[in-house]
Protein backbone atom coordinates (compact mmCIF):
# COMPACT_ATOMS: atom_id res chain seq x y z
CA UNK A 1 0.00 0.00 0.00
CA UNK A 2 1.41 3.14 -0.76
CA UNK A 3 1.40 6.28 1.75
CA UNK A 4 -1.42 7.85 -0.10
CA UNK A 5 -3.57 5.37 -0.31
CA UNK A 6 -2.94 4.89 3.84
CA UNK A 7 -3.41 8.57 3.89
CA UNK A 8 -7.26 7.97 2.45
CA UNK A 9 -7.26 5.21 4.55
CA UNK A 10 -7.42 7.31 7.63
CA UNK A 11 -8.87 10.42 6.65
CA UNK A 12 -12.15 11.56 4.75
CA UNK A 13 -13.47 14.91 3.07
CA UNK A 14 -15.96 16.90 4.30
CA UNK A 15 -17.56 19.31 1.51
CA UNK A 16 -19.17 22.90 3.18
CA UNK A 17 -22.33 23.48 1.17
CA UNK A 18 -21.57 27.82 0.58
CA UNK A 19 -24.65 28.11 -2.00
CA UNK A 20 -26.84 29.32 0.61
CA UNK A 21 -24.59 32.61 1.95
CA UNK A 22 -26.13 35.76 1.47
CA UNK A 23 -23.53 37.70 -1.31
CA UNK A 24 -25.42 40.97 -0.12
CA UNK A 25 -26.51 41.01 3.16
CA UNK A 26 -29.59 42.53 4.87
CA UNK A 27 -29.31 41.67 8.60
CA UNK A 28 -26.74 41.23 11.26
CA UNK A 29 -27.34 37.82 10.95
CA UNK A 30 -26.55 37.28 7.36
CA UNK A 31 -23.16 39.71 8.26
CA UNK A 32 -22.08 37.49 10.18
CA UNK A 33 -22.96 34.02 7.75
CA UNK A 34 -20.94 36.41 4.95
CA UNK A 35 -18.09 37.41 7.25
CA UNK A 36 -17.80 33.19 8.33
CA UNK A 37 -17.59 31.88 4.58
CA UNK A 38 -15.02 34.03 3.79
CA UNK A 39 -12.91 33.42 6.88
CA UNK A 40 -13.34 29.87 6.78
CA UNK A 41 -13.07 29.45 2.66
CA UNK A 42 -9.84 31.99 2.71
CA UNK A 43 -8.44 30.22 5.27
CA UNK A 44 -8.32 26.64 3.60
CA UNK A 45 -7.16 28.17 0.24
CA UNK A 46 -3.71 26.72 -0.41
CA UNK A 47 -2.12 30.11 -0.68
CA UNK A 48 -3.57 30.79 3.31
CA UNK A 49 -2.31 27.00 4.28
CA UNK A 50 1.19 27.96 3.21
CA UNK A 51 1.36 31.32 4.97
CA UNK A 52 0.44 30.45 8.21
CA UNK A 53 2.44 27.61 8.85
CA UNK A 54 5.01 30.13 10.20
CA UNK A 55 3.85 30.06 14.02
CA UNK A 56 5.31 33.44 14.25
CA UNK A 57 3.07 34.78 11.68
CA UNK A 58 -0.03 33.02 12.06
CA UNK A 59 -1.43 35.23 14.72
CA UNK A 60 -0.85 38.30 13.32
CA UNK A 61 -1.98 37.30 9.71
CA UNK A 62 -5.28 35.47 10.72
CA UNK A 63 -6.08 38.52 12.58
CA UNK A 64 -5.74 40.43 9.26
CA UNK A 65 -7.69 38.09 7.60
CA UNK A 66 -10.11 38.33 10.03
CA UNK A 67 -11.09 42.32 10.01
CA UNK A 68 -10.95 41.80 5.69
CA UNK A 69 -13.47 39.48 5.75
CA UNK A 70 -15.24 41.32 8.85
CA UNK A 71 -15.12 44.54 6.92
CA UNK A 72 -15.83 43.44 3.55
CA UNK A 73 -19.26 41.43 4.58
CA UNK A 74 -19.96 44.62 5.91
CA UNK A 75 -19.55 46.90 2.99
CA UNK A 76 -21.68 44.65 0.63
CA UNK A 77 -24.75 45.35 3.47
CA UNK A 78 -24.18 49.20 2.62
CA UNK A 79 -22.30 50.33 5.52
CA UNK A 80 -19.86 53.21 5.14
CA UNK A 81 -16.50 53.00 5.56
CA UNK A 82 -16.58 55.20 8.87
CA UNK A 83 -19.55 52.52 10.33
CA UNK A 84 -17.13 50.01 9.05
CA UNK A 85 -14.60 50.90 11.17
CA UNK A 86 -16.36 51.96 13.98
CA UNK A 87 -17.80 48.53 14.31
CA UNK A 88 -14.67 46.74 13.33
CA UNK A 89 -12.73 49.11 15.77
CA UNK A 90 -9.87 49.91 12.75
CA UNK A 91 -8.97 53.27 11.15
CA UNK A 92 -10.46 54.17 8.00
CA UNK A 93 -7.27 53.84 5.77
CA UNK A 94 -6.77 50.07 6.82
CA UNK A 95 -10.27 49.40 6.10
CA UNK A 96 -9.91 50.99 3.03
CA UNK A 97 -6.93 49.05 2.44
CA UNK A 98 -8.49 45.48 2.80
CA UNK A 99 -11.48 46.53 1.03
CA UNK A 100 -9.56 47.99 -2.34
CA UNK A 101 -7.19 44.63 -1.80
CA UNK A 102 -4.21 47.02 -0.85
CA UNK A 103 -3.56 44.40 1.47
CA UNK A 104 -2.51 40.78 1.69
CA UNK A 105 -5.40 39.57 3.61
CA UNK A 106 -8.03 41.89 1.88
CA UNK A 107 -7.39 40.82 -1.88
CA UNK A 108 -7.58 37.21 -0.72
CA UNK A 109 -10.59 37.81 0.96
CA UNK A 110 -12.04 39.49 -2.53
CA UNK A 111 -11.01 36.47 -4.44
CA UNK A 112 -12.87 34.43 -2.18
CA UNK A 113 -15.72 36.36 -2.47
CA UNK A 114 -15.48 36.34 -6.60
CA UNK A 115 -15.58 32.63 -6.21
CA UNK A 116 -18.57 32.66 -3.84
CA UNK A 117 -20.36 35.02 -6.40
CA UNK A 118 -19.64 32.72 -9.18
CA UNK A 119 -20.54 29.57 -7.58
CA UNK A 120 -16.76 28.38 -7.77
CA UNK A 121 -16.38 27.73 -4.09
CA UNK A 122 -15.83 24.78 -2.17
CA UNK A 123 -14.52 24.18 1.12
CA UNK A 124 -13.08 20.56 1.27
CA UNK A 125 -12.36 19.96 5.02
CA UNK A 126 -10.28 16.73 5.70
CA UNK A 127 -10.93 14.85 8.58
CA UNK A 128 -9.39 12.29 10.02
CA UNK A 129 -11.29 8.76 10.26
CA UNK A 130 -9.91 6.52 12.62
CA UNK A 131 -9.99 2.66 11.43
CA UNK A 132 -12.36 0.41 13.36
CA UNK A 133 -8.72 -2.11 13.95
CA UNK A 134 -7.93 1.25 15.75
CA UNK A 135 -10.64 1.80 17.69
CA UNK A 136 -11.12 -1.83 19.16
CA UNK A 137 -7.38 -2.00 19.81
CA UNK A 138 -8.00 1.79 21.86
CA UNK A 139 -10.93 -0.25 23.66
CA UNK A 140 -8.88 -3.13 24.13
CA UNK A 141 -6.22 -1.29 25.94
CA UNK A 142 -8.95 0.97 27.71
CA UNK A 143 -10.70 -2.09 29.15
CA UNK A 144 -6.77 -3.42 30.23
CA UNK A 145 -6.03 -0.69 31.71
CA UNK A 146 -9.28 -0.20 33.66
CA UNK A 147 -8.54 -3.56 34.79
CA UNK A 148 -5.20 -3.06 36.18
CA UNK A 149 -6.37 -0.32 37.90
CA UNK A 150 -9.32 -1.54 39.82
CA UNK A 151 -6.70 -4.39 40.84
CA UNK A 152 -4.23 -1.98 42.17
CA UNK A 153 -7.32 -0.63 43.86
CA UNK A 154 -8.31 -3.46 45.79
CA UNK A 155 -4.58 -4.10 46.59
CA UNK A 156 -4.83 -0.74 48.48
CA UNK A 157 -8.15 -1.20 50.17
CA UNK A 158 -6.88 -4.41 51.36
CA UNK A 159 -3.38 -3.02 52.53
CA UNK A 160 -5.55 0.01 53.98
CA UNK A 161 -8.09 -1.99 55.87
CA UNK A 162 -4.68 -4.00 56.90
CA UNK A 163 -3.36 -0.80 58.43
CA UNK A 164 -6.26 -0.15 60.07
CA UNK A 165 -6.73 -3.39 62.15
CA UNK A 166 -3.00 -2.81 62.91
CA UNK A 167 -3.95 0.95 64.15
CA UNK A 168 -6.51 -0.58 66.37
CA UNK A 169 -4.46 -3.15 68.04
CA UNK A 170 -1.62 -0.63 68.62
CA UNK A 171 -4.40 1.48 69.75
CA UNK A 172 -5.99 -0.92 72.13
CA UNK A 173 -2.69 -1.66 73.75
CA UNK A 174 -1.63 1.72 74.15
CA UNK A 175 -4.79 2.09 76.14
CA UNK A 176 -4.30 -0.65 78.37
CA UNK A 177 -0.28 -0.02 79.05
CA UNK A 178 -2.14 3.53 80.01
CA UNK A 179 -4.51 1.47 82.38
CA UNK A 180 -1.75 -0.66 83.95
CA UNK A 181 0.57 2.70 84.03
CA UNK A 182 -2.92 4.62 86.01
CA UNK A 183 -3.13 1.52 88.54
CA UNK A 184 0.85 1.48 89.57
CA UNK A 185 1.02 5.32 89.75
CA UNK A 186 -1.68 4.60 92.19
CA UNK A 187 -0.32 1.83 93.86
CA UNK A 188 2.95 3.47 93.77
CA UNK A 189 1.17 6.90 95.84
CA UNK A 190 -0.78 4.22 98.42
CA UNK A 191 2.73 2.75 99.01
CA UNK A 192 4.26 6.16 99.49
CA UNK A 193 1.74 7.03 101.73
CA UNK A 194 1.95 3.84 104.16
CA UNK A 195 5.85 4.53 103.99
CA UNK A 196 5.42 7.84 105.65
CA UNK A 197 2.76 7.00 107.89
CA UNK A 198 5.57 4.55 109.12
CA UNK A 199 8.40 6.99 109.47
CA UNK A 200 6.23 9.09 111.44
CA UNK A 201 5.25 6.17 113.98
CA UNK A 202 9.18 5.33 114.31
CA UNK A 203 9.96 9.13 115.34
CA UNK A 204 7.45 9.17 117.52
CA UNK A 205 8.56 5.63 119.25
CA UNK A 206 11.95 6.74 118.99
CA UNK A 207 10.71 10.09 121.04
Amino acid sequence: MSIQEKIDEITEKITIDLSHIPLRPTSKKEIQQLEMALIIATLYSPEVIELIKDPIERATWVDSLAVAAAALARYKAGYSIRQIADEVGRSETMIRAHLNGKTKAGKLVLQTYEKLKRGELKIVVPFLRVPKTMVEADLQAMREEKKKFEEELKRTKEELENLKRQYEDLKNKYDQLMHEKQELEEKLNTFTEALKKIKEIIENITL
